[in-house]
């Protein structure tokens, strides 16, 4: 794409907001995860593709054109764009609940 620097969307990451969670409702403690090596903490049993959203990663892997990535999109496991490794086996981070010590990459 002329005038689009796509290497440089790689890792499009927007700011960590806390505002992404609604204030005063409990939550199980955060448990420590990775995504592409980054360390991160969300609350255990949170969906994968909330957590790495709340942590500001919008870009989950990489789709056979790169101007057009993989990213949560439904939320409710019908696209199947948020498509991701954990630990290894492909999963819908959408409707992957957020266990301890998940190794995650892009798919």
């Amino acid at each position: 794409m002329a005038g689009i620097d796509v290497a440089g969307m790689r890792d499009m990451l927007i700011p960590v907001i806390d505002s992404f969670r609604i204030a005063g409702i409990a939550r199980p403690a955060p448990v420590p995860f990775s995504f592409e090596g980054r360390a991160l903490h969300a609350p255990e049993g949170e969906a994968l593709a909330a957590a790495l959203l709340a942590a500001g990663i919008r870009r989950l892997g990489e789709g056979l054109d790169p101007a057009r990535p993989y990213a949560a999109l439904c939320m409710m496991g019908v696209c199947q764009q948020c498509l991701v490794r954990v630990d290894g086996k492909l999963a819908q981070a959408c409707l992957t609940p957020l266990r301890a010590g998940m190794v995650v990459t892009g798919a």
